[in-house]
C-alpha cells in the first residue's frame, strides 16, 4: 500500500462520490489498523462520511454557487455533481396541523392510508439506520447545505426515492445538472439522488423543534 490516503480517496470518489479532505482522511487513517484491507477502509470511511459534517469533512472543490438562492436569476442550470446535506423537510402540500399529525404517526411507527392506520417497518438506508421515510404523495421542500456552508431551499418537482417526512436530517444527497430557477434547486430523480446518512445532533434538534415551530405558526396565524 504506497500512499493509503490516495488510494482511499480515489477509492472514495469513484465509488461513492464522495471526496473527503486531506485533514479528514488523515486523521481517519490514524485509527486504523495499517493491515486493514483497502475495501474495509472504504466501507468504514463512507460510514463515518455520511454521519459526518459536511461543511468540515467534504473538499471544496465541487459547491454550490454562492448566489445559488439569489431570485433575481430566473433560471440556470448546476454543472456536474454536488453533494449536500439536508438539515430540513417539510411537506408543503400539507396543512401545519396534518404536518404535526404525520410526524406523530412517524414517531409511534404508523402512516394513515385513507383513514386506515398502517403500521410500519422503517426502511433501512445505506448505512443500516432506519429511515422512517413515509411519502404520502406530498411535495416536499428541502432545505440543503453544501461543504462550503453555502445553503439553499430544494423543490421535490417529481418524487425521489428517500424524501419523505421522516427522513433522516444530516442525510446526504448528490445532486447532479440540476436545474435552479428563482434561488430553488429543482429537485426530480434524474438530479438528485439520497445517499443516506444522519448527523444525530442535528436530527435531534431538529425533531424536538419542528412541531414546536409548527404550532407556534398555527397560534401565530390564529391571531
Amino acid at each position: 500500500m504506497s500512499n493509503p490516503a490516495l488510494q482511499l480517496a480515489s477509492q472514495l470518489s469513484h465509488q461513492k462520490h464522495l471526496r473527503p479532505t486531506a485533514e479528514w482522511l488523515t486523521s481517519f487513517l490514524s485509527t486504523q489498523r495499517p493491515t486493514t484491507p483497502m475495501q474495509s477502509l472504504v466501507q468504514t470511511a463512507h460510514f463515518r462520511l455520511l454521519a459526518s459534517d459536511i461543511t468540515t469533512s467534504l473538499s471544496r472543490d465541487a459547491c454550490l454557487p454562492l448566489n445559488v438562492s439569489d431570485p433575481q436569476i430566473q433560471e440556470r442550470k448546476l454543472s456536474g455533481e454536488i453533494i449536500v446535506q439536508v438539515l430540513g423537510v417539510e411537506d408543503i402540500s400539507r396543512s401545519r396541523w396534518e404536518q404535526i399529525e404525520a410526524i406523530e404517526a412517524i414517531e409511534r411507527g404508523e402512516a394513515t392510508k385513507g383513514r386506515e392506520i398502517i403500521r410500519l417497518a422503517a426502511p433501512e438506508d445505506e448505512d443500516g439506520a432506519r429511515t422512517g421515510v413515509v411519502r404520502g404523495g406530498g411535495v416536499h421542500k428541502l432545505l440543503l447545505q453544501d461543504a462550503g456552508n453555502t445553503s439553499v431551499y430544494g423543490l421535490e418537482l417529481k418524487p425521489v426515492v428517500g424524501v419523505g417526512l421522516g427522513m433522516s436530517i444530516g442525510c446526504k444527497m448528490m445532486i447532479r445538472d440540476a436545474v435552479v430557477a428563482r434561488g430553488v434547486v429543482m429537485l426530480e430523480p434524474g438530479s438528485a439522488t439520497m445517499l443516506g446518512g444522519k448527523i444525530e445532533s442535528l436530527h435531534k434538534a431538529w425533531k424536538e423543534g419542528r412541531k414546536a415551530d409548527l404550532k407556534r405558526g398555527i397560534e401565530e396565524q390564529g391571531r
